[in-house]
This record gives C-alpha cells, structure tokens and sequence, in this order.
C-alpha cells in the first residue's frame, strides 16, 4: 500500500513540477518582453531584466499555486487513467475516496510549501527586484515616492502632500478632533519625519531660524471662535500607526503579506474606517487550502468519468477552464460582498464549500456505486 502511495506521490509531483515550470517560462517570457522597453535606459541592461524577472519568480508560484496543482493533479492521474494504471489500482481494492483522499494529501503537502515559500521569501524578493529595477533605472526613493494621502488616526485627521520613501514627509496637516466631532487644533509642518511611533516635525539642520511647526488652537466656549497660534521649531505627535502601514498605502491588497493585511484590518477597523477589500484578501488566502481540494474534487469527479477516452489537451483546457471559472465565481461573490455589506468571510467560503459539497457528494456515489 505505501509503495502504491508513493508512486501516485511521485506522479503528482512531477506532473505539478512541470506544470509550474511552464507556466513560470510563459510568465517570463512576456515579461521579459515587457522588459525590453526600459533595456537601454541609464543603467539597465538585459541583465538587469533577467534578475528583475528572476526574482519576482517566488511571488508568482505564490499567486498561481492554485491553478498550478490543478493543472498537476489532473495531467498526473489523467495519465494514470488513461495508461489503465488508475483502473489496476482500484482493482486491487484502492477505492475512489481512498485514491482522492491520496491526491488530496500530496497537493496539499506541495501547497503549503507553496505558502511559506509566498509568505517568506516572495516579500524579500519581490522588494529586492524593485529595488534593483529602481536604481537601474535611476528612479532613487525621492523621486518615486512623491504622491500624498490621507488616514485616520484615532480622533486625528493626516494630511501628507509628498510621502518620500515613507519615512520623510513634506507639507503635513494634522488636524485633531474632539469627542463631539469639532476642531480643536490643527498643526502645520513644511518638514516631519516618521520612526514608526511618532511624526517628528522638526527644521532640517541647513536652515537656521525656522518656525516648522505652526499650531492654530480653537476655542469655542465663548460666542465667537477664538483662534491661538503657536510656532515651534520642533514638535513630536505621537500616532498610532506604523511603517508597515504607510508602505502599504500605495499597494493593492493581493501586493501586501498576510501579516500587513492583518495590521491594516486592525487599524482600519479601530478607527471605524471601511476594511471590506482587506478582508476579502485576507480570507481568500486562509482558505486558500479550502478552496484548492474543492477544485481537485471537482477534477477528480471528471478523472473517474472518462479514465481512457481523454486526449491530453482536453485535460489542459478542462483544467485552465475550471480555474477560470472559479476565480470568476470567487470575484464575483467578493464584489457583491462589497456591494451589498455581505459577511466577507462567507462570501469568501461560500463558492469552495458549495464546490466541495457537491464533488464530495458525487464522489461518495460513485464509490458505493
């Protein structure tokens, strides 16, 4: 029996190994030609392109790991069937759960590499290719970084005109709100600088009598509004967010590591701000083991109908079609969840619970059968 685990072991493994070597070569070579239109430009070379694309190749084995070992799963006991080596197996008395449940195993084992291949070193790689694409290219932090924002801190309103590599800010408004939503105070600063605790708004060394910090107080106790002004040359607030936050201002969700959606849900949700497209990120990757044996049951159902009669590219184009369609159904429920104020997490779960009952269903028939 254990001899008969491996060999189906095995199989999946190299057919999801080939799988994911291919589809890792079309991704580099369209990239690759995208590439091509910045080769030339300052110090970017075709070298340059290579090491850009080779270390973002950890990020995409990531983000199509799904459709990946769907693709392996069904190349590998597809072959099984039509080689006749499926039908010996049940013959021997390997029933239909008993042979799923062994597929199940594999790919979940090649999954969870899979993640902690996305969760650890796809970050480091993925900034190392910027980063190295960015100074090429000659595109140095100050001048990339130069696009403001807005965020809520608490009863605090944040302005920034210009974010320099998230660290150094220019032109910041703070604007602080009391309890019953009326301005108390708003500070102005041409300068501040960001540790990760507090914005240190401060003249930089080369400029001498500097006022940095100006700081209007209301007071509305009497009939009319009475406005005060400080100037100082240093002040420090203290704020409630961190560096991880403002680095992923200018990302989308699916950019972010699952450790940063989780501190931006926590810091969104505190201070009653909307964290729906975070969390639907957030609760499409928890599943993501979920999600993945529901489409394998649903290639299983479709290996154990035709076990001789499929032609290798039948098998393909089943399994790229099957993956599109459950990440349009998975879309779909996710942008109706937003839409509507739907539970994100069962929005997130309905579509491979649905998938998975049903195979689960079907598959217990035939085995009884």
């Amino acid at each position: 029996m254990k001899i008969r685990d491996r060999y189906i072991a095995k199989t999946l493994f190299t057919y999801t190994l080939v799988v994911l070597l291919v589809w890792l070569s079309i991704y580099s070579f369209f990239n690759f030609l995208t590439e091509l239109n910045s080769v030339g430009q300052e110090n970017y070379t075709i070298l340059s392109a290579f090491k850009y694309i080779a270390f973002q190749m950890p990020e995409v084995a990531y983000n199509q790991a799904s459709p990946v070992i769907l693709l392996g799963c069904i190349l590998g006991m597809g072959h099984l069937a039509t080689t006749g080596q499926l039908l010996i197996f049940r013959v021997s008395g390997a029933s239909i759960l008993k042979i799923t449940l062994i597929t199940l195993k594999n790919a979940l084992l090649f999954i969870i590499i899979i993640i902690t291949i996305g969760e650890f070193l796809a970050p480091i790689s993925s900034n190392f290719a910027e980063s190295g694409r960015a100074n090429a290219l000659n595109n140095n932090s100050a001048a990339i970084g130069q696009d403001g924002f807005w965020i809520r801190d608490g009863g605090n309103f944040i302005n920034v005109k210009k974010n320099i590599d998230g660290k150094v800010f220019r032109e910041i408004t703070i604007i602080e709100v009391n309890s019953l939503n009326k301005i108390e105070r708003v500070i102005k600063s041409d300068n501040a600088i960001f540790d990760g605790n507090s914005l240190n708004m401060k003249c930089p060394k080369d400029i001498k009598d500097c006022q940095s910090s100006k700081i209007f107080s209301i007071n509305d106790l009497s009939n009319f509004d009475k406005i005060s002004l400080k100037e100082r040359n240093s002040y420090n607030k203290k704020v409630s967010f961190d560096q991880d936050l403002i680095d992923s201002i200018e990302k989308e969700p699916k950019d972010l590591t699952t450790w940063t959606l989780i501190k931006q849900i926590q810091f969104l949700s505190a201070n009653k701000l909307r964290s729906g497209v975070f969390e639907v990120e957030l609760y499409k990757r928890l599943i993501k083991p979920v999600t993945l044996i529901a489409m394998i049951l649903l290639a299983m159902l479709f290996i154990f109908e035709s076990t001789r009669d499929v032609s290798l590219g039948r098998k393909i184009f089943f399994g790229v079609a099957l993956a599109l369609s459950f990440e349009m159904l998975s879309r779909i429920t996710s942008a109706m969840a937003l839409s509507f104020d739907f539970n994100t997490l069962i929005s997130a779960m309905l579509p491979s619970a649905l998938v998975m009952a049903i195979s689960m269903l079907l598959l217990i028939q035939k085995s009884v059968r």
